[in-house]
């Protein structure tokens, strides 16, 4: 069954794998029994993360990603229920991730991994507003990370 993820790549300074991004997201969401759900992944620079990192969390900074889950922010009034397989959309600036990586001593690619396994499980639910959440989300991310990567 083929796992709709849907990449759009806005900038150009920074080369990716597409490919593989998309089956490494595909694998994650088959691994959480969600092989039918669909997330869309924009790839963008500093400046346009900055813009929505400011509009929508009120942060003046560039940031990796940003997650904009359907579920997490469907009003009661909204009229019409969300849609059940679409999780949500994750905005990377590809700029930050490449200063990461750098920063941590891997490749662009890794680190890009590190942080769409990272939206995703906010797209699912999961947190770190505190130390317990962080630690369980952390193991989350890297026992995902190593099942995605190596099936």
């Amino acid at each position: 069954m083929r796992v709709p993820v849907h990449i759009r790549n806005e900038q150009t300074k920074v080369r990716i794998q597409q490919t593989a991004i998309r089956s490494l997201l595909a694998k994650c969401l088959r691994q959480c029994k969600l092989a039918g759900a669909e997330i869309s992944v924009l790839l963008t620079d500093d400046k346009t993360i900055r813009r929505l990192n400011r509009k929508h969390r009120g942060e003046n900074a560039p940031t990796d990603i940003l997650t904009f889950g359907l579920r997490e922010q469907r009003r009661q009034e909204d009229p019409l229920p969300p849609h059940p397989e679409y999780l949500g959309d994750l905005v990377v600036s590809l700029q930050t991730v490449q200063q990461q990586a750098r920063q941590r001593g891997i490749s662009a690619q890794e680190e890009l991994e590190y942080v769409l396994v990272h939206g995703l499980l906010h797209l699912l639910g999961y947190d770190h507003a505190n130390h317990v959440q962080q630690l369980r989300m952390e193991a989350l991310q890297a026992s995902m990370l190593t099942a995605c990567r190596t099936k």
